[in-house]
Parts: structure tokens; sequence; C-alpha cells
């Protein structure tokens, strides 16, 4: 895709799409109606985690890894007579290339600007005061929906630079039976995680496969509130000329789409295939960082 004809279809996506100028973009279309409608999706009453483990060792695909380490008892303590507690300290680049996390609004910057046209001033060293995280604060819980792309294509899964288009999109929902609709949570396969386990870690950053910018025009015009993917969501080499994470411009800054990167659904797979369905109850919570650009995230299905 040339840059001239990213800029038509983002210029396209915010003309068309009613979330592109919603104080809050897409999750104005997850309502009561539609929580309410999400929570009949439970029958088993099965959960589970869509969130891969937090890595704290070094890696092709993690070069920052999160640090965690024992900070009490001390080693007199542990063994003494009377209460002692086992403390932690973590931390962690919320925005790496293994570790599950959610992108706030804010993340984005494009052509000088932020989502909804808000002036880049409200980022300090301090934190974002706008479009932050906090935004989700009460969670994000809606009919969650997995589209699994390696199970439309008969491989295990996408190898580093193939991309999702609309078609695919289009072409598992029919596979699986089912419709994305409006303030649907959908979650793309692309079974970067499955490779990952079996293959081992690799430059994530320079080859991952994810979706083609075009797809983005999938998700408008269904009104998804909110895109997850094991990978990226941006495939890698970039398929835009000039623009590093065409995906990311057009999900965050263009469409107000929350984006979740890097989660797993190596679990959340098998039940789908054994209950024959793959629409669930979903909840999804980040952390209370009130001026944060993302957060760290579990996202669990109860189906």
């Amino acid at each position: 895709m040339t840059l001239a004809e990213f800029r038509a279809l983002y210029r396209h996506l915010r003309s068309t799409c009613a979330t592109a100028t919603a104080d809050r973009g897409a999750l104005e279309t997850i309502t009561e109606d539609v929580v309410r409608a999400a929570a009949g999706q439970v029958r088993s009453g099965r959960t589970v985690t869509l969130a891969a483990p937090v890595e704290t060792r070094q890696t092709a695909d993690n070069p920052e890894p999160a640090g965690h380490r024992l900070v009490a008892p001390a080693k007199d303590e542990a063994t003494a007579r009377g209460l002692h507690f086992a403390r932690d300290r973590f931390t962690m680049n919320v925005h790496g290339d293994a570790d599950s996390h959610i992108d706030a609004l804010c993340h984005v910057i494009y052509d000088g600007t932020m989502h909804n046209g808000v002036p880049v001033g409200s980022l300090s060293a301090d934190g974002a005061h706008a479009l932050n995280i906090d935004m989700a604060r009460d969670g994000i819980v809606g009919r969650g929906v997995l589209l699994d792309i390696p199970g439309l294509r008969g491989t295990r899964w996408l190898e580093p630079g193939d991309h999702v288009t609309a078609d695919d999109l289009a072409a598992a929902e029919r596979r699986q039976g089912l419709r994305v609709g409006k303030g649907d949570l959908l979650f793309v396969r692309v079974g970067h995680r499955r490779r990952r386990d079996e293959l081992g870690p690799w430059d994530a950053a320079g080859a991952r496969a994810g979706l083609h910018p075009t797809a983005l025009e999938f998700l408008a015009g269904r009104e998804v509130a909110v895109l997850g993917s094991d990978g990226n969501n941006d495939t890698a080499p970039s398929t835009t000329e000039g623009v590093a994470f065409p995906v990311h411009v057009l999900a965050l800054h263009a469409l107000g789409i929350h984006l979740l990167d890097y989660l797993q659904f190596e679990d959340l797979l098998p039940l789908c295939e054994q209950e024959g369905r793959w629409s669930f109850l979903c909840v999804i919570a980040p952390l209370r960082l009130p001026a944060a650009t993302g957060s760290p995230v579990n996202p669990v299905a109860v189906l």
C-alpha cells in the first residue's frame, strides 16, 4: 500500500465511522444492552485466560523483559519466629513484543495529534492526561468473538510477514457460523503464540503476521469495539509505505478502537472447538494506571 492509498483509507474511515469523533472512541458501542446480551453467552460456565504469562527472561523478541524480584522477607526473617510477609516488586515495558497488553488511545501520535484531534500537549513526563488507559477503568465487558485464521487456511500458524485481509475475516465468520457485530470484542488468531512455543522466540519487531490495513474497513463496518490478536495486530515488515504500524494508526487514531497485543488463544481454541461456538462473554480489566498509555492485561473468556 502506498502512502497516498493509506492516507485515503485513513480519511475514509475517519469520515464514515461514527466512533471516530466519540469521546470514548469505539467503547461507546458497548451499551448496557450490549453487556446484558453478552452475559447470555455464558452456557457451560468455563473460564479461560487470553493472556500469556509475563516473562522475565531476555529473548529475541523481548530485549527488555519485565523485572520481578522478591524484596522480602530477608534471609534472617524467613526462618524467624512470628509474622513476616513475602513481598514483590515488578517493572515492565508495557508495549513490548512478548507480554500481553492493552493500548490506550493516547498510544499513537499521527500527524501531530492523537485520536479525535487531541493535542500532544496533553502528554508530559508524568503521564498522559487525555485518552489514557483510565478510560477503561470500569472494565471492558462484552461479547468476545474469536476468528481463527490458521484454521481457515488449514495451517498451524501464519508465517511472519503474512497478513489477514477483510476477505479472510469474512470467510472465517462463514466457516465458524457467526457474524461479528456492533460492540463486539474481536480477537483475531494468527498463530503467533503457537509458532513461538514450538519454534522458539524470534525478532518479532522485524517479522510477524498481522492484519492488512484494509481489514480495518471490516471492523469499521461492523462497529467493533475492541481488536485483539496473539501478535501485534500489525504485520512486519509493514505493508504500508512510510508507516511502520498502519493498523495501530487506523485503529487507535482514526477509529478509537483499543488494541490488545500479544494475547494467547491456545487455551481458548480447544474450548471453542469442543463447544462448537466461537463467541463468549469476555471481561477485560486493565490496571488502574490513571496516566498510562497502556496496561498489562489478563482478559478472561467465560463460556
